[in-house]
């Protein structure tokens, strides 16, 4: 029986110029099934563009908390968030809120479920440095994941940060970040294969794939579109470092190139 083979992405942030190199290999690579893990909008500045993107080249896609800040009808607390909003269309955002929270799939015996941050919701999150008690809830149905059985591998974005782990109770993926990857700038996915109908002694992997992408076009866009919180994003872009982190290191478009990378 052939493998299937599925794209895992997530956290595109409206970098689209990361959006489409990872598409494109991908595409390079035969592989025609992509799943969406959340996270298409805000922070970057084409979340329009990154969302029509994913209607017309994701077989389906789970909801993020960037979908709910900015695709749903809750107070915004930034300026920033103001313009993100208003970058969407109205179409847009309604079929952003209305994404499901989870995702499930059968691939050689396994039970793989997909959520943007865990199992319990688009908030609750789980980093790579996690205990033991949060490895088993990942795996653990709730009602947001709708019921159902523990799932046997559980792949999930939010956090930037690709990883893999296993133990007893299954195996935990984190794909990372198409759009602001925070481990290093480079974007990640991830390529599951197995048989669809195959049982659990059929072939089943786990790939992780990194695309290099035009950086400094996502930020000679992004500097022309006049987005607020620009400095923020193209720091990120281009150090791999979390805004939060950037006055503790001293990093500004403004510093030496020396001292932007701690």
């Amino acid at each position: 029986m052939a493998l299937e083979r599925i794209a895992l992405i997530s956290d595109v942030h409206g970098n689209l110029t990361a959006y489409r190199a990872v598409l494109a290999d991908i595409a390079s690579r035969g592989i025609t099934r992509v799943i969406n893990l959340g996270d298409i909008v805000g922070k970057g500045p084409r979340g329009a563009e990154c969302t029509a993107l994913t209607r017309a080249r994701c077989e389906a896609t789970v909801r993020g908390n960037w979908e709910v800040f900015i695709a749903g009808h809750g107070e915004t607390w930034s300026p920033a968030q103001d313009w993100w909003r208003a970058e969407l269309p109205a179409a847009e955002r309604e079929w952003l809120f209305c994404l499901p929270g989870s995702l499930d799939l059968h691939l050689s015996g396994r039970l793989v479920r997909m959520v943007h941050a865990s199992p319990v919701d688009e908030f609750t999150r789980v980093h790579r440095e996690h205990g033991q008690e949060q490895f088993a809830m990942m795996f653990a149905p709730t009602p947001f994941t709708g019921g159902g059985r523990a799932a046997d591998v559980v792949v999930y974005g939010d956090i930037h940060d690709p990883f893999l782990r296993s133990g007893r109770e299954g195996t935990l993926v984190n794909v990372g970040s198409v759009g602001n990857q925070l481990d290093d700038p480079t974007p990640s996915y991830v390529i599951l294969e197995g048989e669809a109908d195959g049982g659990a002694e059929a072939p089943f992997g786990i790939q992780f794939v990194r695309v290099a992408y035009d950086v400094e076009a996502e930020i000679e866009a992004t500097l022309a579109l006049g987005m607020p919180e620009t400095e923020a994003y193209v720091l990120e872009l281009r150090t791999g470092v979390y805004r939060g982190d950037h006055a503790a290191l001293g990093l500004s478009l403004a510093a030496p190139e020396d001292s932007r990378h701690p």
